[in-house]
């Protein structure tokens, strides 16, 4: 089994409807993300694949997240709020379409919403 890792960034606000709890108060990240992908083989260049592909498929799905406030996307709502879990999840669902035709599946998504915080998804 091999796993790629990589690692990519985006800053976004958002709210969340937690009782008497600062984060109900609009706020912003600059989230870390990191993307694990897995595969049993490697290609004839001795590759699970390029990393220039998987990270081109990172980015597409950061430009959906990137500066916005997540709360007033289509992607998330009151029954997904925009938690760091959901957004890890929302992460891992976007790009586990995106490579269904290579030889790589997502593994796990990590969405750091600080230095010492963070959500795993694991599909």
């Amino acid at each position: 089994m091999f796993e790629l890792k990589i690692v990519t960034h985006f800053a976004a606000a958002h709210q969340l409807k937690m009782v008497a709890q600062k984060c109900e108060n609009l706020h912003g990240h600059n989230w870390k993300v990191e993307v694990h992908v897995v595969g049993e083989g490697l290609d004839e260049a001795g590759i699970l694949m390029d990393f220039g592909v998987l990270k081109k498929h990172v980015a597409e799905v950061m430009d959906t997240l990137d500066h916005k406030f997540l709360n007033e996307t289509e992607l998330f709502n009151d029954a997904c709020p925009p938690s760091s879990e959901n957004i890890a999840r929302y992460i891992a669902q976007e790009l586990e379409g995106r490579l269904a035709d290579t030889p790589a599946r997502v593994s796990r998504v990590s969405a750091w919403e600080s230095e010492n915080a963070c959500a795993t998804y694991i599909p």
